[in-house]
């Protein structure tokens, strides 16, 4: 068995309770004695106190420090470190979610003539355009709206509605906004995207929804680049059709 932590207190109790009950005992003494051990309990106790809140406080910040390395982990695993936008993985779980709620538009977009950049400008002026595509959509589209990116020079993004004309449109001010932007020096040329638009009703694969947007980005490739091409109409059925 463990010692009795509070003998010396416990001894000096009892010595205070037979001082009290026996009129001829030094009761003064004992009652000093008992003074004694209290103030040496509260000063332990204070010490304690003072030490279980300094363990508290580093709990705390133990707490917060991993709190905050748990949401840069999970920023890391599903954004792309070049531009914030969200990754591969990342947005076909929102295009999967939204799927599994409601009709949706995937907006799949590609920098025209991107390894010429790269030739011409150098890899450090390409990753620059790609930052500036991704920071022009985010500008116009707002924070709300899924952004990534999932390929080098390849975007997408998730646009819930169940308008298809209404993804158009935004493909179309996608294309423009684009064909628009003022990029930094050294790039001294307009750059652009080719745009493909697929719908799709809730309850769609994403791999369908997600090819069918890749056939019409590739349309929009043949067409001359820095235009948009969908691939469904306003029923849902499979179609090419260029947007104006």
């Amino acid at each position: 068995m463990h010692a009795d932590l509070f003998a010396q207190e416990s001894a000096a109790l009892a010595q205070a309770r037979a001082a009290c009950a026996d009129p001829q005992a030094d009761a003064r003494a004992a009652l000093a004695t008992l003074i004694a051990h209290y103030e040496r309990m509260m000063r332990e106790s204070r010490r304690l106190i003072r030490r279980s809140d300094r363990a508290e406080l580093d709990m705390n910040l133990m707490n917060r420090q991993l709190c905050e390395l748990a949401q840069q982990l999970e920023y890391r695993a599903t954004h792309d470190t070049l531009t914030g936008a969200l990754n591969r993985g990342a947005i076909i779980d929102c295009a999967t979610q939204a799927l599994e709620q409601g009709d949706l538009a995937l907006i799949v977009l590609d920098i025209d003539h991107f390894k010429w950049i790269n030739d011409d400008f150098g890899h450090p002026a390409g990753d620059a355009v790609i930052q500036t595509v991704v920071s022009c959509l985010q500008q116009l589209l707002g924070p709300e709206v899924h952004i990534g990116r999932v390929g080098g020079e390849e975007f997408s993004v998730v646009w819930p509605t169940s308008e298809p004309g209404e993804a158009q449109a935004v493909g179309v001010r996608i294309c423009d906004a684009i064909a628009d932007q003022v990029f930094a020096a050294p790039i001294d040329r307009q750059i652009t995207a080719s745009v493909g638009i697929s719908w799709a009703p809730r309850g769609s694969s994403f791999e369908t929804i997600y090819s069918h947007a890749d056939e019409a980005l590739y349309a929009a490739k043949r067409a001359g680049r820095n235009c948009v091409r969908s691939h469904t109409d306003n029923a849902g059925n499979p179609l090419l059709a260029a947007v104006a």
